[in-house]
């Protein structure tokens, strides 16, 4: 029976936050969610790592926003004695969230280097970083329990898109959702070049925006281009440049800096043409790949940014306790805005 109710608190909790947080009011401006701004669509940086949790469990349940018609004692994974009593004491018997005390046992988890009852920016950007490889990690699990039929660790390009026969495979077809569109993205993934890919090289293949693989940039990159190039020669002109490429980046420069100016069109092209030819090949388009590509973790420091922008009251650059506590709505509602932008519907990706 109690764990009944554990399950239950936690599903209800995880509907309150959704609902509650974003219309609590503090006097202050109605700001735009930071996946409003930045275009966020599917994984929006989540601050608490407990919110992580119940979308989790909201996840593997099914819950959606049902909740309430889920048997939870039947169908909800177990749950150990430390996450019962992280459930009892952050919750209300309603299912609220108590964000002052959240907030007050996160505080000292951040607040590391230096230990001095401030959190820098560097601070927030580690924090936010370490939950967005949590995630990460998480979904690359799951991912590779589904694909991993063999249950050897790896996965081979037959696991992982077995509707592709060797025929197919064999004629190496690379348009769009063609086998060797896919193949050339597996093999990219797959830097030991041994035929399958292991936890990580998986992990890269998923989510390659977060990826250090050079070839798994390149191709990025390449793939970007190709919707941007509208003459078709292989390279950005300046006008191609400037209609497709640049607003993204003066986007995501504009608000990492809170504001400052980013660089002109013209200044930005002359500075990536390395060669001088006025066009701009994959390789000088290098320095823009997180921002014409953000990955999680990407998005994670432009989240800092804009937590540090709403909470930071004296602009010192650092947050203390009080300054979260006054801004806790902050923390948890701006994960949650609806907007978002429709311009990467056309991501590699999508089929997955």
């Amino acid at each position: 029976m109690a764990k009944a109710v554990v399950y239950a608190l936690l599903a209800t909790a995880f509907i309150l936050v959704m609902v509650f947080c974003p219309s609590k009011q503090h006097g202050h401006h109605d700001h735009l969610g930071l996946n409003r701004r930045l275009g966020l669509r599917d994984h929006v940086p989540v601050f608490d790592p407990l919110v992580a949790k119940m979308e989790r469990y909201a996840e593997e349940n099914g819950l959606g926003g049902q909740t309430h018609n889920l048997d939870l004692e039947e169908h909800s994974p177990m749950m150990d004695t430390s996450e019962v009593e992280e459930v009892h004491e952050y919750f209300s018997d309603e299912g609220k969230l108590n964000l002052t005390l959240r907030l007050l046992s996160l505080f000292p988890l951040i607040d590391q280097a230096p230990k001095d009852s401030y959190i820098s920016s560097n601070e927030l950007k580690h924090w936010l970083t370490q939950q967005a490889v949590e995630r990460l990690n998480y979904r690359t699990h799951k991912e590779m329990e589904s694909y991993d039929k063999d249950g050897d660790g790896n996965i081979s390009f037959s696991e992982y898109q077995p509707k592709f026969s060797s025929q197919d495979i064999e004629k190496n077809g690379m348009e769009h959702g063609e086998a060797g569109w896919w193949k050339q993205q597996f093999d990219n993934a797959d830097a030991d070049k041994n035929g399958t890919l292991t936890f990580n090289e998986f992990k890269d293949l998923l989510h390659p925006e977060d990826s250090n693989n050079s070839d798994i940039h390149k191709w990025l990159l390449a793939e970007k281009m190709k919707r941007m190039d509208q003459d078709n020669d292989g390279k950005l002109n300046f006008m191609e440049f400037s209609h497709n490429a640049y607003d993204s980046f003066k986007s995501y420069v504009e608000f990492e800096t809170g504001g400052v100016k980013a660089p002109t069109a013209e200044e930005k092209f002359a500075e990536l043409d390395l060669n001088k030819d006025n066009l701009l090949e994959v390789e000088e388009l290098k320095p823009l790949l997180h921002y014409l590509h953000p990955g999680e973790l990407s998005y994670s420091n432009y989240y800092a940014s804009f937590l540090m922008s709403e909470a930071d009251d004296n602009k010192d650059g650092k947050l203390t306790l009080d300054e979260m506590l006054d801004h806790d709505y902050v923390f948890y509602s701006t994960v949650y805005d609806a907007g978002v932008n429709d311009d990467n519907e056309e991501d590699y990706h999508e089929e997955f």
